[in-house]
């Protein structure tokens, strides 16, 4: 055993690295090259693996992996994150010699598939609940609603834009920050929320939305004390994520391309290799197609 060591020695305090230890030397390297909402992604996902937390890694087995996954109860888009993050920290692990087989490939999270408890419903918008909206139009609150249905952006891309990112003069803004790669993209301003970006973007804020005080708009935040008394106003018990449906549902019924609506809402996942390559379109046929809802 001794010559055998000789001939390839091993690190023995990597042999002892616990599954914590390693996600912290992993994501010492991983989390410089990617967004922070990325980062927060992957730290929710450590989270749910609190049973593994001090487990030593190298002697974790297939059923202390799926024993998280059967029984964290989370929906399958949070599981297929966790096995991403499992998938990593393996690849990690392999690649610096604290293990010698990849338990992670062999997780199953297909049979959840379609077992999602927490799987929401979306319901856009209807016309009377917009026009209650556009009755409300001098409500900064109501106006934020309105900004994100015409737009079809995420209502943390939203929260989270800066004021650096919007070309008011051209009509469009920037989102720089995504979880996905189609998420990066210029977005246009609809003519008739123009006044609101304008108003906002005046205001000189870091950020082009800030609580009354300045500060950015936490999600949390938002949505108890903003978008919630918007819904009551109006008499609606909708979700933000359904202002992103609405977008699409009135640019499909305008006959919008789907090329242009997935360039405009950065749908993950769902643009064709002919689409990503050889589609390039120009800020005013994205305005053109937006105008026409």
């Amino acid at each position: 055993m001794l010559m055998e060591y000789n001939k390839n020695p091993y690190d023995i305090d990597a042999a002892k690295t616990t599954f914590s230890e390693l996600f912290e030397r992993w994501s010492s390297e991983k989390f410089s090259t990617i967004s922070d909402s990325n980062i927060k992604g992957y730290r929710a996902s450590y989270n749910t693996c609190l049973s593994l937390h001090d487990r030593i890694f190298k002697e974790l087995k297939l059923a202390d992996l799926q024993g998280v996954i059967d029984n964290c109860g989370k929906n399958y888009p949070t599981l297929r994150k966790i096995k991403v993050l499992l998938n990593q920290m393996y690849e990690y692990a392999m690649k610096y010699e604290i293990c010698n087989k990849d338990y992670s490939q062999y997780v199953d999270i297909i049979k959840f598939k379609d077992k999602n408890s927490n799987k929401t419903n979306r319901t856009p918008f209807s016309k009377d609940e917009i026009n209650a909206l556009w009755i409300q139009e001098t409500n900064i609150y109501a106006q934020i609603v309105l900004m994100l249905i015409y737009s079809g952006v995420r209502v943390s891309e939203l929260l989270d834009l800066k004021r650096e990112n919007v070309n008011i003069e051209e009509h469009y803004f920037k989102v720089v920050e995504s979880k996905t790669e189609n998420g990066i993209r210029i977005v246009p301003i609809h003519k008739r929320t123009y006044s609101f970006f304008k108003k906002w973007y005046e205001d000189n804020n870091e950020y082009l939305l800030h609580t009354p005080d300045g500060k950015k708009f936490s999600y949390r935040n938002y949505y108890d004390s903003y978008w919630t008394p918007v819904m009551s106003l109006i008499g609606s018990s909708h979700k933000p994520h359904d202002t992103r449906h609405t977008c699409i549902s009135m640019m499909t019924e305008k006959e919008v391309s789907p090329t242009l609506i997935k360039k405009i809402v950065g749908h993950s996942g769902a643009m064709s290799l002919t689409e990503k390559v050889y589609t390039h379109v120009n800020v005013q046929e994205l305005l053109d197609a937006i105008n026409r809802i």
